[in-house]
């Protein structure tokens, strides 16, 4: 359970070399030290260097095996991560971009990248859930994205599964409300990391503190959901009453 300064004392990253997820993490241990587990492949070649960087903040660091789309071993992934005990947090920051154009003429890629972003965080919802629930205390934190409250059509496959996260993972949080457990939404828009590297620079693009700052933050003040940059919000709610005949032929 979060003490009174907001220190986690075990906490979930499922996505475990994501650059988002391992900076949320970090910004919880400048509160104090904590149990983390970081769920990943575990060849990864970048998982050696997550562990280090978290130890060195002070963590203990345990790291268990994890695929986004072998549904099936998703139920032994959650019980790996409750074995020494409650999850204060959990994150799910895993996801793919991939190549927009392609997503939507490849059915086979489109179907993996669907998998990815949008099953797979259901699978995990649901176990989380009923793991929040039965403990009464925690917060699941959900990486969404800004692309799924308008869904465009320059990344309308990426977008549309970010859209089904967004409206699961709100939803989870009422299904919760009185349970004791909160959900979290974060919906950051482009952020500076590997993943977004090729993109370009987008308007009101943040880095990786501003989104772990804005993230602990939220937790500690029990929202409900949040926008990295605060002008997404009005964005977003402008863009909803626009017309598709108008939409269509916006730059972007």
């Amino acid at each position: 359970m979060l003490n009174a300064v907001g220190q986690a004392q075990n906490i979930l990253l499922l996505g475990g070399t994501s650059e988002i997820g391992l900076g949320i993490v970090s910004e919880f241990l400048d509160k104090g030290p904590a149990k983390v587990t970081l769920a990943a492949r575990k060849d990864s070649p970048r998982i050696a260097g997550a562990k280090d960087a978290l130890e060195a903040k002070g963590a203990t660091v345990e790291v268990v095996d994890f695929d986004a789309t072998d549904f099936d071993s998703h139920p032994a992934t959650v019980e790996a991560a409750f074995a020494h005990g409650d999850v204060d947090v959990a994150i799910l920051a895993f996801g793919t971009l991939g190549d927009q154009e392609e997503l939507w003429q490849n059915h086979e890629a489109a179907v993996a990248s669907a998998q990815t972003n949008f099953t797979g965080p259901v699978s995990l919802g649901v176990l989380l859930g009923q793991r929040f629930k039965a403990q009464g205390h925690g917060t699941i934190i959900a990486l969404s994205s800004v692309a799924g409250m308008r869904v465009r059509r320059s990344n309308f496959v990426y977008g549309a599964s970010k859209a089904g996260v967004d409206g699961f993972f709100i939803n989870l949080g009422e299904a919760l409300r009185d349970s004791g457990a909160k959900v979290l939404v974060v919906r950051p828009g482009q952020v500076r990391t590997k993943m977004s590297a090729e993109a370009g620079e987008a308007p009101l693009t943040v880095d990786v503190d501003d989104v772990a700052k804005a993230t602990v933050e939220a937790v500690l003040s029990n929202r409900q959901s949040i926008f990295v940059h605060p002008l997404f919000q009005y964005v977003s709610l402008a863009f909803k009453f626009i017309p598709q005949s108008i939409f269509r032929k916006l730059p972007f």
